[in-house]
C-alpha cells in the first residue's frame, strides 16, 4: 500500500487537469473563469518549501478521519503531523500509516496547544463537532469540520458567531458542495433550464450492513484502549459500551440519525444548485423496520420541506428519503423537477429532460369532449382550432442531454483543495459555516419533527427556530 503521506503530484494535476477542461469547455463555461482555473493548476504544479506547508492534524481518526486525511495529502503542499482519537489501535494504526515521527494523543486540546499545527481536520462523533471547532478557531486553527456542522441547532450560531471573530478559516464537509456535477446543474438551473422550479426528490438509499453503520469492532475494545470518560464528558455519566463507540451514529447521545448522516448532503445539494437559505415548514416520518441492534435512531426516514419564494427560487417543496433496507440494492438520486424539464443527479451524471406545455389547452383524448352530441363536438374542434394552429397545438421537446464528470474527478479531493485555497488566498471557502449551518438545521429539524411528531418551523434568515 502506498503511504498516504506521498501521493504523486502527477495524480494531483491529473485531477485538476480535468476539473478545468470540464469547468472551461461548452456552454456552461461560466460556471469558472479560466484565469482562477489556472492560477489553481500553477499554483500546485511547483515545489513548496518547509515555510509554505500547511501543518495539519486529523482529529477523529475513524473511517471518516482517514479519508479526509488521504484527501488532504494529494493535495500538494499539505502535512499531517498530529492527530488524535480517544481509541489507542487507532494513534497505533496512525503512525503506521502517516508515519512514526506524528504526534499521536487522545486529547485534542495537546494538538490545539501546538503552535506548528496550522489546520486542524475535525471528524468525531457528532456531539463533539461544535466544541472542537470552537476550541479550534480560538486556539488560531483554521477548520475543516465534518458535516452535520452541530449536534444540536442551538449550537450553530455560536459556532458561526466564533469564527467571525477569530477570523480562520472554517469550511464544513459536504463534498456535494464542491461535485462538478452539481455546479454543472448549478449553471443549468439558472439558465433556465427546467423553468421554474417546484418539486426537488432526493433519496440517498442503502441495503447493507455496513451502509447502516454496523461496522467492524476490533478485538481488544475495552474500557483501557478507549477514553471513555473522555467521550463522554459533559454527559450524564453512563457505562461502557462498545457499541456505542464505535457505532455511535446508531444513537442520538453521540450521533444525528440518518437526518445528520445523509439528508444533510441532500440538503447541500439542494442548496448549491438553488442558491437556496432553506426551508420554512419541516415534517419527517420514519420506523426502526431492520436494523433492529439497540440503535435509538430510525433506519429508515422521509422527510418534506417547503420552501417558500425567495430572489434565488420559485416556491417548491423537497422531499427526503433514506432507507437502510432498500430493495433496489441502493441509490443516490436528486431530481429538481420544473415546469419545463427536469434535472437527474444520479452518482457523478446528470441528465436533463424538456417537457414544455403547449400553447393550446389540449382536445380530445381523456377528455369531456366525447360525452357531449356529436354536432357539438365538430363544433368545439372547428372553434379549436381556428383559436390555436397546429404550432401552437405540438409539445415542443427537445433531446435529453446528459453531463458526466470526468475521469480522475474526485469531489472529496476538491473540497479539500477548495479548503486549503482558502488557507493560502484567502479566497471565500465554498461551505462556510452559514451554508453548513442551514444545511444541517433543516436536517436536524427532521429528528425533532420525528421524534416530537410536529411540524418544525424554520426562519432560515435568521437562522433560527420559530413558533407555530
Amino acid at each position: 500500500m502506498q503511504k498516504p503521506q506521498s501521493f504523486p503530484r502527477r495524480k494531483f494535476l491529473k485531477h485538476v487537469a480535468a476539473t478545468t477542461l470540464a469547468l472551461g469547455v461548452g456552454p456552461l463555461s461560466s460556471l469558472a473563469g479560466n484565469e482562477e482555473l489556472e492560477t489553481q493548476v500553477l499554483q500546485y504544479n511547483r515545489k513548496f518549501s518547509s515555510n509554505d506547508m500547511v501543518n495539519i492534524a486529523v482529529i477523529g481518526m475513524g473511517i471518516m478521519g482517514n479519508h479526509n486525511a488521504v484527501s488532504s495529502l494529494q493535495v500538494p503542499g499539505v502535512k499531517l503531523i498530529a492527530a488524535c482519537d480517544l481509541y489507542s489501535g487507532r494513534r497505533e494504526r496512525a503512525k503506521e500509516l502517516y508515519g512514526k515521527d506524528i504526534f499521536v494523543t487522545n486529547d485534542y486540546r495537546k494538538i490545539l496547544q501546538r503552535k506548528e499545527v496550522d489546520a486542524v481536520v475535525i471528524a468525531t462523533s457528532d456531539q463533539w463537532h461544535a466544541r472542537i471547532t470552537k476550541d479550534a478557531l480560538k486556539a488560531g486553527k483554521h477548520v475543516y469540520c465534518e458535516k452535520p456542522m452541530v449536534h444540536y441547532i442551538g449550537e450553530g450560531l455560536d459556532v458561526i458567531k466564533t469564527q467571525k471573530e477569530t477570523g480562520k478559516v472554517l469550511q464544513i464537509g459536504s463534498q456535494y458542495v464542491s461535485n462538478i456535477v452539481f455546479q454543472k446543474a448549478h449553471e443549468l438551473y439558472k439558465s433556465g433550464a427546467i423553468g421554474n422550479l417546484n418539486m426537488v426528490n432526493a433519496v440517498y438509499d442503502r441495503q447493507d450492513a455496513l451502509g447502516a453503520w454496523e461496522y467492524t469492532m476490533p478485538t481488544d475494545a475495552s474500557p483501557k484502549t478507549v477514553d471513555w470518560d473522555r467521550y463522554i464528558e459533559g454527559m450524564k455519566k453512563i457505562p461502557y459500551d462498545p457499541k456505542k463507540f464505535f457505532w455511535w451514529r446508531n444513537y442520538r447521545e453521540f450521533g444525528t440519525g440518518v437526518a445528520g448522516d445523509l439528508f444533510v448532503h441532500l440538503l447541500s445539494g439542494t442548496h448549491v444548485i438553488t442558491d437556496s437559505i432553506g426551508p420554512e415548514k419541516i415534517y419527517a416520518s420514519g420506523q426502526l423496520c431492520y436494523w433492529k441492534d439497540g440503535r435509538n435512531v430510525p433506519d429508515l426516514m422521509a422527510g418534506i420541506m417547503q420552501y417558500p419564494e425567495r430572489p434565488q427560487h420559485s416556491p417548491f417543496q423537497l422531499t427526503l428519503q433514506v432507507n437502510f433496507v432498500s430493495g433496489t440494492g441502493g441509490s443516490e438520486t436528486t431530481r429538481f423537477v420544473g415546469n419545463e424539464g427536469t434535472i437527474d443527479i444520479r452518482g457523478n451524471s446528470l441528465t436533463v429532460h424538456h417537457s414544455k406545455l403547449p400553447e393550446a389547452p389540449g382536445i380530445g383524448g381523456w377528455d369531456a369532449l366525447e360525452t357531449y352530441p356529436e354536432e357539438m363536438q365538430k363544433e368545439l374542434l372547428k372553434r379549436y382550432n381556428e383559436k390555436y394552429s397546429k404550432e401552437q397545438q405540438k409539445r415542443h421537446n427537445e433531446p435529453d442531454m446528459t453531463y458526466r464528470a470526468p475521469e480522475g474527478f474526485d469531489s472529496s479531493l476538491q473540497h479539500h483543495i477548495n479548503f486549503f485555497d482558502s488557507i493560502r488566498n484567502g479566497k471565500p471557502v465554498v461551505e462556510d459555516g452559514v451554508f453548513g449551518f442551514r444545511a444541517a438545521a433543516p436536517a436536524l429539524a427532521c429528528n425533532q419533527s420525528y421524534f416530537k411528531n410536529k411540524i418544525i418551523h424554520w426562519d432560515a434568515e435568521q437562522m433560527k427556530l420559530k413558533e407555530a
